[in-house]
């Protein structure tokens, strides 16, 4: 018999699901920011959490819980705003589930049952941040970290980060294809595949790893080509963003939402991070790479492009953005679904003329304090000079 606090549950989610969201009075000229989350882990179905069958259940208590929804790769399908969702349950293991919305602001629900990936790696103990590829070989294609155990390590935290990939038509039937072999690098975390054939091969954006949270030798984000995706190799790799020295990119920096073409150039929404007294801040940062060879930076401005603000900067893991889906529409318009300390769902809009813009007006960052300044007073001085105008 179903137990009748189902009801009241349920309600609850129906309510946060028909929610509107609505632009926030933040302003930069280049996006807007939205006053609620676009998924919480309250957001998840009661069915998922609760037994509800009233006798097995008497008390309805939650069995298998919800911790956190975040980092999650998106896509336009069916005319349809869609997430494939880091979902974490209160046993700490992630898996993703598909959420869905009519306007891609608000309205996110999630599929009936979470995905199941073919299990095909014995040894995988966690999975998370998928990035999504409509790729122009017609299949859609998920690129996620793949965490095992490091056996070679005593210390029991220790583990291997690998770059799993799956592919899909519709979202629902998954195909497994190998792990990502990059023959330079030890471990991979962040990897995107580029949406188009580069000199006819499978182009990705890495992130080259000694260990799996330190990069160590690891420059940057990295791009490589492979001839076979269902054994995809990749035998060398081409750093194009680099890690610098006070920098938003100090610590370290990785890909994140696949690249969007644009007008000028493929438009590259990453993560850079640098290490605080308060731990590792985790920011949005923003370049362009030619069209012709994204493998060519062509666009640098200086500085964070995204940051936490306000509620957004208190959660699981504090002080942290990050970005592994965003979806551009032919009119022009992205959005960017962004996590907040590795807890919930935000989105951002802009359009593709603003974030050129963006990209090649802004200037690039000088990299010293007194060129700073002096970049900032010539700066100052020309709007002083309209203002007196």
């Amino acid at each position: 018999m179903l137990h009748k606090q189902y009801y009241v549950e349920k309600a609850k989610v129906d309510k946060l699901v028909a929610g509107k969201n609505q632009k926030s009075n933040y302003y930069n000229g280049i996006y807007d920011r939205y006053v609620y989350p676009v998924l919480t882990r309250e957001f998840a179905p009661v069915h998922w959490r609760y037994d509800l069958d009233a006798e097995r259940n008497p008390y309805f208590m939650e069995r298998l819980g919800i911790n956190a929804v975040m980092n999650s790769g998106a896509v336009y399908l069916d005319g349809k705003y869609i997430m494939v969702v880091r979902v974490e349950g209160n046993d700490r293991k992630s898996f993703f589930a598909v959420a869905e919305s009519d306007n891609g602001i608000d309205g996110f629900h999630f599929w009936d049952y979470p995905v199941q990936l073919p299990d095909t790696c014995p040894e995988e103990t966690n999975v998370y941040d998928m990035r999504l590829t409509k790729h122009e070989d017609g299949w859609i294609y998920g690129v996620f970290c793949s965490e095992s155990k490091d056996k070679e390590n005593p210390d029991l935290s220790a583990a291997v980060a690998a770059a799993g990939i799956v592919r899909t038509k519709d979202l629902k039937s998954w195909e497994r294809l190998d792990n990502l072999k990059t023959l330079q690098s030890p471990q991979q975390r962040n990897v995107a595949l580029h949406p188009e054939f580069v000199d006819g091969k499978y182009a990705f954006y890495t992130r080259p790893m000694d260990g799996f949270i330190e990069t160590g030798s690891g420059g940057g984000i990295g791009f490589g080509l492979c001839e076979d995706i269902e054994h995809a190799v990749i035998d060398e790799e081409k750093i194009i963003s680099r890690r610098i020295y006070h920098t938003l990119t100090e610590s370290k920096n990785g890909a994140g939402a696949v690249p969007i073409k644009g007008k000028k150039c493929w438009i590259h929404i990453a993560h850079g991070v640098r290490n605080t007294a308060a731990g590792l801040r985790y920011v949005l940062y923003a370049f362009g790479t030619d069209l012709k060879d994204p493998s060519r930076v062509i666009a640098e401005p200086s500085g964070v492009f995204l940051v936490p603000l306000g509620k957004e900067r208190v959660g699981d893991v504090s002080n942290v953005v990050f970005t592994n889906g965003a979806i551009a529409r032919e009119n022009g318009d992205i959005y960017i679904y962004y996590a907040s300390c590795d807890t919930r769902m935000h989105v951002a809009t802009t359009t593709i003329d603003k974030m050129e813009d963006y990209l090649f007006n802004t200037p690039k960052d000088p990299h010293r304090s007194p060129d700073c300044v002096k970049q900032r007073c010539e700066f100052i001085a020309k709007n002083l000079n309209i203002l007196g105008e």
